[in-house]
């Protein structure tokens, strides 16, 4: 799917013991990952994110606290995805923009299918909407 959509892994434990949640490439991914990220400390009133990219993928979760993410792709179609709990996380293919708020001591995992390069990104609003692929 090129759409940005949860995807619900599974968890092993319980209430008592804990709990563990595992992705694994292309089992519960949709690409091979090649970059692990994570984002913390991040202000409550801090809106990050304002870019896309042009071939990176990704899944997100939020392994603490709440993340929102609101996306918009090269049609104008526009949603919110909450992250709220360890075992959701969510995909973003190529070419989504994407605008992320931190709740507070909010952490955020990513794994990404390529490595960084600065020339993937696009950072300008403009230039994403008038990207022709």
């Amino acid at each position: 799917m090129d759409i940005p959509h949860i995807i619900n892994f599974s968890k092993i434990g319980s209430q008592d013991l804990g709990y563990i949640t595992v992705a694994e490439t292309q089992k519960d991914t949709p690409f091979d990952i090649k970059r692990v990220y994570w984002t913390y400390y991040t202000p409550q009133d801090v809106i990050r994110g304002g870019h896309a990219h042009k071939e990176l993928q990704q899944v997100i979760f939020a392994v603490s606290g709440t993340i929102e993410f609101n996306t918009l792709d090269l049609q104008g179609n526009k949603d919110t995805f909450i992250l709220d709990s360890p075992s959701k996380g969510l995909y973003i293919p190529k070419l989504i923009w994407r605008d992320i708020k931190f709740s507070h001591s909010a952490v955020l995992l990513c794994l990404a299918s390529e490595i960084y390069d600065e020339a993937d990104y696009f950072r300008d609003f403009e230039e994403f909407k008038n990207y022709k692929k």
